[in-house]
């Protein structure tokens, strides 16, 4: 089963939840259809890094941040906030014909069908998501992901780790809370 925007009108990333319990989403919509998909905090990570990366190894001068600064959207994810299924897999491309960037979200890995945790998704086609998006788009897409990402919990100065409101048992401090 294959959901396709090419082009989306809007394509975000976005959290529900307080820092510590958020859960992340990419949420992808063209006219009336709205497409919402659950991920993990480091899947948006990586796919706003890699997105960089391949703008700035195939765009060339195309949609850089002059062109992504035209294209901003703080907005809070549309509702209903409902997830079509947990991603699994992440691809990414880029197309030289078109100049465009392809996203494409799995709900298991194609090559390892033993992989769900679920025996029933096994019996059903794999579900995906495609997303095209121009460089400038896509460009305001990483720099939201990546505002996103980092909007969570601050990090410990002495081990790292996030610090919850109450304090957190901290390695550097023998165990002792900070």
């Amino acid at each position: 089963m294959l959901v396709e925007f090419d082009p989306p009108d809007r394509f975000v990333a976005g959290t529900v939840g307080p820092p510590g319990q958020r859960t992340f989403f990419l949420q992808a919509s063209a006219g009336p259809r709205l497409t919402s998909l659950s991920l993990e905090k480091e899947q948006v990570s990586v796919l706003a890094d890699r997105i960089n990366d391949l703008l700035d190894s195939y765009a060339g001068g195309a949609g850089g941040d002059h062109a992504a600064a035209d294209v901003v959207d703080n907005a809070p994810l549309d509702t209903p906030i409902e997830d079509e299924f947990r991603v699994n897999t992440l691809s990414l491309g880029w197309d030289d014909g078109r100049q465009v960037i392809v996203i494409e979200c799995l709900d298991r890995d194609p090559d390892d069908p033993e992989a769900s945790a679920d025996p029933s998704v096994l019996t059903q086609e794999p579900r995906q998501v495609r997303v095209v998006l121009t460089p400038a788009t896509a460009r305001a897409f990483a720099r939201r992901a990546r505002s996103v990402v980092s909007a969570g919990r601050p990090p410990c100065p002495f081990c790292g780790g996030p610090l919850e409101p109450e304090g957190h048992i901290c390695p550097r401090a023998n165990g002792y809370k900070r």
